[in-house]
C-alpha cells in the first residue's frame, strides 16, 4: 500500500494558511471600517445640505423660519426628517435659532459627539 496518497493537510500547512489569512485581515479590516466611516460622513453632509436647502425654500416661500424640522416634512419640503447617520437617529439634530433672536429653525448641526476623519467636530458641520 505504499502507492496510496494520504488525504488532508498537515498542522503546519493549516497554520501557514491561517497566518496568511490573519495577515490579510489585519490589512483589510481597518480599511473597511474607514470606508464605512467615510460613507457615513458623506451621508451626513448630504443630509445637512438637503435640510438646509429645505429650510431656505420654506423661508423664501413663507418669509418665516420653519417652527420645527417636522414642519418641513408636514409641508412637504422634505419627505421625512432624515436621520443623522452618525447617531442613527432623527431626533439628535441640534437646532440653530435665527440670528435675529426670532424663533424657528435657522440651521441645524449634527448632535453626534466626536469628530470626523478630517478632525472637525460633527457639531460644527
Amino acid at each position: 500500500m505504499h502507492g496510496l496518497l494520504k488525504r488532508g493537510f498537515t498542522l503546519i500547512e493549516l497554520l501557514v494558511v491561517l497566518a496568511i489569512v490573519a495577515t490579510l485581515l489585519t490589512l483589510a479590516v481597518p480599511r473597511y471600517f474607514q470606508h464605512v466611516e467615510r460613507s457615513r460622513e458623506a451621508v451626513l453632509k448630504e443630509n445637512l445640505a438637503t435640510v438646509r436647502d429645505a429650510i431656505d425654500k420654506y423661508h423664501a416661500d413663507t418669509n418665516t423660519w420653519p417652527p420645527t424640522l417636522e414642519a418641513l416634512a408636514e409641508r412637504r419640503y422634505l419627505r421625512a426628517v432624515p436621520t443623522d447617520p452618525i447617531t442613527e437617529r432623527a431626533d439628535t439634530w441640534r437646532i440653530v435659532p435665527p440670528p435675529d433672536g426670532g424663533s424657528g429653525v435657522y440651521d441645524l448641526h449634527s448632535g453626534a459627539e466626536g469628530a470626523g476623519l478630517d478632525g472637525v467636530p460633527y457639531a460644527d458641520w
